[in-house]
């Protein structure tokens, strides 16, 4: 599991699972359960693929416009200084590894993240940031690693050592 999935849905996202087939043998029965579940979904899980996730369309349609507002409210405060301030204050707690960014860099983090969540509400699809987060994720990653950050900073002799592998996922 990569780490936006991972902070989404182990830090923030309670939601009742139950076997594929429940829903298949007792669909009255398993749609029955979203209003006893406290966030009225059901994670779906199935053995021979990606789990799916089982809510009711007015429960997704007012979670997409939660989102968009709040998208929209971090876009506003991104336009005064007391609210990029506190958003930038703020940044460490939820990404604790901004820390080793340097300071314009935990700035351009910011904003790049509030300009994608925003596009994101407006698409009503959040997957594109994800490799948002990642990227500068792995960004502190360098910072942190001092040998690393000065290898990759030095000026280098123009030797071609081909093409660089794909990094594990994380």
């Amino acid at each position: 599991m990569n780490y936006f999935k991972g902070l989404l849905y182990d830090g923030f996202v309670s939601t009742t699972k139950v076997p594929f087939s429940e829903l298949i043998q007792h669909p009255k029965a398993t749609v029955g359960r979203l209003a006893e579940t406290k966030r009225h979904r059901l994670r779906l899980a199935r053995r021979d693929g990606e789990d799916l996730i089982l809510e009711s369309a007015d429960h997704a349609d007012v979670e997409a416009a939660a989102m968009s507002t709040t998208t929209r409210l971090f876009v506003s405060l991104m336009k005064h200084d007391e609210g990029a301030r506190a958003l930038l204050l703020a940044l460490p707690e939820v990404f604790p590894w901004v820390r080793f960014l340097p300071a314009k860099a935990v700035r351009e983090f910011l904003l790049e993240l509030v300009e994608s969540a925003n596009a994101c509400a407006e698409l009503e699809n959040m997957a594109p940031l994800e490799p948002v987060v990642v990227a500068w994720r792995r960004t502190a990653e360098v910072y942190a690693d001092p040998e690393l950050h000065r290898t990759l900073i030095e000026p280098h002799d123009g030797t071609d050592h081909g093409p660089v592998p794909e990094p594990p996922e994380s």
